[in-house]
């Protein structure tokens, strides 16, 4: 049985989307979620999961980093973000780090429908890097789960010695981890990990 993934903390807005995923895919299993955690627990231990449904602004969520952990956790499961997020380049920006497509929660339920159909059909695409940002981008939809948590502490201005503690791991493991980080992202050293993180809208806050 394929498995659908809703990621929402809005209640009402849920059922709207369970609403458009029974229509387009009757015999799906769905997971509804209202925090990025319970979502990346979901998408990690999902079976047959066929598609996430994001939304931006969520408990836990800062900027864009629900698509990329969840994209981390399950890279070869499309997300579709529908979410009220605004701003020139937001869609663009969230289909770079991973996502099928972006709907805004103003879209009627048609819209939606017809986006899940699509999603599902695999006739959406992810585009190809055109320039050094969205190169970046994509190499932050590579790092995995951890990976990503750790970029994200370091964003906050934390310590090897912080992070440690607040992820259960060796402040040598923090180091190892931070070594591969700066190798995707092509820079020398955390604080340019940071700069890069925050040129593409991880600090974001909603």
């Amino acid at each position: 049985m394929e498995t659908i993934l809703i990621a929402d903390d809005h209640p009402l807005f849920r059922q709207a989307l369970i609403l458009a995923v029974g229509r387009v895919a009757p015999q799906a299993q769905i997971l509804e979620c209202g925090t990025l955690a319970a979502a990346a627990r979901a998408a990690g231990t999902a079976e047959g999961l066929r598609l996430i449904l994001l939304d931006l602004k969520m408990p836990g969520a800062v900027g864009y980093s629900g698509i990329a952990l969840l994209h981390a956790e399950r890279p070869e499961v499309p997300i579709l973000v529908v979410s009220s997020a605004e701003g020139a380049g937001v869609a663009d920006e969230a289909r770079q780090l991973g996502t099928v497509g972006f709907l805004s929660k103003d879209s009627d339920l048609d819209m939606i429908e017809q986006a899940i159909a699509r999603a599902l059909g695999g006739r959406a695409t992810k585009p190809v890097p055109t320039g050094p940002q969205e190169e970046v981008q994509q190499e932050i939809a590579s790092l995995t789960p951890t990976q990503l948590k750790v970029l994200l502490e370091v964003l906050d201005g934390k310590l090897n010695k912080q992070i440690a503690h607040d992820l259960a791991m060796s402040e040598a493991t923090v180091k190892a981890h931070m070594t591969v980080i700066m190798r995707k992202l092509g820079v020398q050293n955390r604080t340019q990990a940071a700069l890069v993180a925050r040129s593409l809208g991880l600090n974001l806050k909603h």
